[in-house]
């Protein structure tokens, strides 16, 4: 099976959300029928007329678990009269997995962890108070759950001015941090996407469910938009968020299944 994701996935493969911003477009018509799952040495396969997919560096679009295979074997299969990237979030992420993450899990994780130091919902509001109330809302269950379940006792701040978080409380947040590629390379879309390891890690663990989740990492977004009004190329860089979110969310909900 020729390779058609090549322009997507040429410099950082540890980056989903890089590499589908490259292949944001029809890059080919569709040139099969029936797509399919094939399963061989305990991997799943997406197979196109009967033939396997290729990712970027040759190897085959694999997936760990048969529900998961046929949720990427679904985006190939609502393709129309063109291949769009844009619509195969999926897709693009597995290829990230398998070409990227499974090589280099050490990386990632590492890059995982950088959020520990500056998370998200460790840096709150000094006002309005309905902004204030919002992030207590959602990200003191966060701050909550990483004390609780990982024995991680971070410092809170107020406005912009950093804080030095415990390194003991970092040490044990990554200790939570999966070691399988599929895994990794889903947190590292969400923590990308969230500015926050931790609102990944509470995914991770079933803390959080994913729109949970997701309105944890845009109380700010949220807010500024309930105040200002909506914007509609803010709200078409949101749902592509959205889709790349969903898509990691799918892997780490069904990458045992």
């Amino acid at each position: 099976m020729r390779d058609i994701f090549e322009d997507i996935y040429k410099s950082d493969p540890i980056d989903p959300m890089e590499s589908a911003r490259r292949g944001a477009r029809p890059i080919a018509k569709r040139f099969f029928k029936i797509v399919g799952v094939g399963e061989a040495d305990g991997s799943f396969g997406v197979l196109l007329d009967g033939k396997p997919v290729r990712t970027p560096a040759r190897r085959q679009l694999a997936a760990p678990a048969r529900k998961l295979a046929e949720s990427i074997a679904a985006e190939w299969d609502a393709q129309g009269e063109f291949i769009d990237p844009a619509l195969m979030p999926l897709t693009r992420l597995a290829n990230s997995i398998i070409d990227g993450v499974a090589d280099q899990p050490l990386p990632v994780a590492d890059d995982i962890a950088k959020f520990l130091g500056s998370d998200l919902v460790f840096y709150r509001a000094d006002g309005p108070e309905g902004l204030i109330e919002k992030q207590t809302e959602h990200w003191d269950p966060v701050v909550a759950f990483a004390r609780d379940e990982l024995g991680a006792r971070f410092i809170l701040a107020q406005g912009v001015m950093f804080a030095a978080q415990p390194e003991e409380a970092i040490a044990a947040a990554r200790a939570a941090l999966p070691a399988d590629a599929w895994r990794l390379g889903a947190m590292h879309s969400v923590t990308s996407i969230a500015g926050s390891a931790l609102i990944a890690i509470a995914l991770l663990r079933g803390a959080l469910s994913p729109d949970a989740a997701w309105l944890a990492a845009h109380v700010d977004e949220d807010w500024s938009m309930e105040t200002w009004g909506r914007d509609e190329l803010a709200l078409k860089r949101r749902a592509y968020r959205r889709a790349e979110f969903d898509a990691a969310a799918c892997v780490l909900a069904l990458v045992d299944t």
